[in-house]
């Protein structure tokens, strides 16, 4: 249990990125339309010390990079995937606080007060349809658990107290929503702005907690404070920058909302969603507001991709460990949206490992599209490692699986309006059987060891030997000491060569 209500906020999070070189503080007033082109076009976080008529302060690309998301766990880029394993099926239960202890409750704003309209929201793509909030993470009670149910949408504006919600993808606020509509009921929800990285990745992973504020403290390794809502019976974290009370009408999809640039790095239609009236602002006495990066074409340098990808990592993890004896690694490249292209690395045992593991990846995630499965002796995580292992260890009549018919994300364009797509597997493992030891040996730089030999001539005598365990045996730093040690030998017809390429002494009668 804890109080602290410092040690995950935000504002502290993004002055420990600027200490390290991962985040730039841009200190001249901006027009909220510069602020897309500068975020585009940083591959930093930003943090804008005086946006929009109000001079307020907003950060962006938080959560740009697999570097900054694994310093907020206070790890490396290496340790990662291992945290969020050993974390995301854990919980630790919130901690209540009262309003007074809440620093997010430190300002509230009801009434004709509250206005969407004085935060510093801007326009992220050319063609969406309004300014959008979408750095918002939504807390809403799940009346089949009676617990808090926690996920990730975004907000169009709409004017001083609305905006279109977009709940078209499948999501637990969205079952919960068509239930509370059919009963002609709305649904209390709070959308906080402004919060820490592992906030937002809880807030990605599927849960099975009947309070997912206890998945997002077991991710934080720490209780989350939390405070009920000032005009909804709703709770959310305390230690939050923003949060914007009110509710989803019982109206149904019945309002326009987008277009949008969409997390694949198009834009998605315009859609029909439910409406969002809000209640109320609460937010610190120095607020900082916060927007993520979504699109574009470097998407493997905005939040949403980092963030889908770790959750898609995590998820295959949990797949492949039934489905083969010894995963490796899994990397889902951000530059595909982060869900699409699948990566795993394997340490076979057994023939079809490979082909296993491609079948537990189709069905882990339903978004999932391209499996990529490679042995242990390549980095999943090296781009050219990839390409390397598709050009030189994959032949496309046997080592290829497809199949067709699984459920797909709608706003891929290349489905062509389907609802059910393909998916390929690339089976780049290297035989169990059947190849030279050498065939599939990765080139390495020679690095001298010690030899139980005092000389080539030794070493010979011992039986086969590479040109490296010569030098070793011969003390040789240079090797054409070496060279003139077997230069005899070759004259006398006695050195000879394996098909691995060891040197062998040969009878004087044998030939090479």
């Amino acid at each position: 249990m804890t109080n602290d209500v410092e040690q995950f906020r935000l504002r502290n999070f993004v002055e420990s990125l600027c200490s390290q070189g991962e985040c730039r503080i841009h200190e001249e007033p901006i027009d909220l339309i510069d602020v897309g082109r500068i975020l585009d076009e940083s591959d930093q976080a930003v943090w804008f010390r005086s946006v929009g008529a109000e001079r307020a302060g907003l950060v962006g690309n938080v959560m740009g990079s697999r570097r900054r998301l694994a310093m907020a766990f206070g790890v490396s880029d290496q340790e990662l995937p291992e945290v969020l394993r050993q974390r995301g099926n854990k919980e630790i239960a919130p901690t209540p606080l009262t309003s007074g202890q809440a620093p997010v409750q430190a300002v509230v704003k009801t009434g004709a007060e509250a206005s969407l309209l004085s935060l510093p929201v801007h326009l992220q793509h050319a063609l969406d349809g309004a300014p959008y909030i979408s750095a918002s993470i939504d807390f809403a009670r799940d009346p089949s658990t009676g617990g808090t149910n926690v996920g990730c949408r975004r907000m169009m504006l709409r004017g001083r107290r609305e905006a279109g919600v977009d709940l078209n993808a499948p999501s637990d606020l969205r079952a919960i929503y068509q239930a509370a509509a059919q009963r002609g009921e709305r649904v209390e929800v709070a959308y906080v702005v402004g919060c820490h990285p592992i906030d937002f990745l809880a807030a990605t992973f599927a849960s099975r907690a009947t309070d997912e504020l206890g998945l997002m403290g077991a991710l934080r390794g720490a209780s989350v404070p939390i405070v009920k809502c000032r005009t909804i019976d709703v709770w959310v974290p305390a230690d939050a920058e923003y949060v914007l009370e009110g509710y989803l009408d019982h109206h149904g999809f019945s309002a326009t909302e987008g277009p949008y640039g969409e997390f694949l790095g198009y834009y998605g239609e315009v859609k029909r969603n439910p409406v969002f009236h809000l209640t109320a602002i609460t937010h610190r006495a120095d607020a900082l507001f916060q927007t993520v990066t979504i699109g574009g074409r470097s998407l493997g340098g905005t939040d949403t991709a980092q963030l889908v990808a770790a959750k898609t990592e995590s998820t295959v993890w949990s797949s492949l460990l039934q489905a083969v004896r010894e995963p490796v690694a899994v990397c889902s490249s951000p530059s595909c949206g982060g869900m699409f292209n699948v990566r795993v690395s394997i340490r076979q045992r057994y023939p079809g490992e490979g082909r296993n593991a491609i079948a537990a990846v189709f069905g882990s995630v339903a978004d999932v599209k391209h499996v990529f499965v490679v042995d242990d002796d390549l980095d999943v995580f090296n781009d050219g490692h990839i390409d390397w292992a598709l050009a030189t260890r994959f032949q496309a009549d046997k080592d290829l699986v497809v199949g067709s018919g699984f459920r797909a994300v709608p706003i891929d364009p290349s489905l062509g309006g389907l609802r059910s797509g393909a998916k390929a597997g690339f089976d780049c493992t290297k035989p169990l059987a059947g190849a030279s030891t050498t065939h599939y040996a990765i080139p390495a730089a020679p690095r001298l060891g010690t030899s139980p030999y005092a000389s080539v001539a030794q070493a010979l005598a011992a039986g086969p030997a590479s040109f490296l365990e010569l030098m070793a045996a011969g003390s040789s730093r240079d090797g054409r000491d070496v060279l003139e040690a077997l230069e005899p030998l070759y004259a006398q017809g006695r050195i000879g060569r394996n098909d691995d390429g060891r040197y062998r002494l040969l009878d004087v009668q044998s030939r090479d």
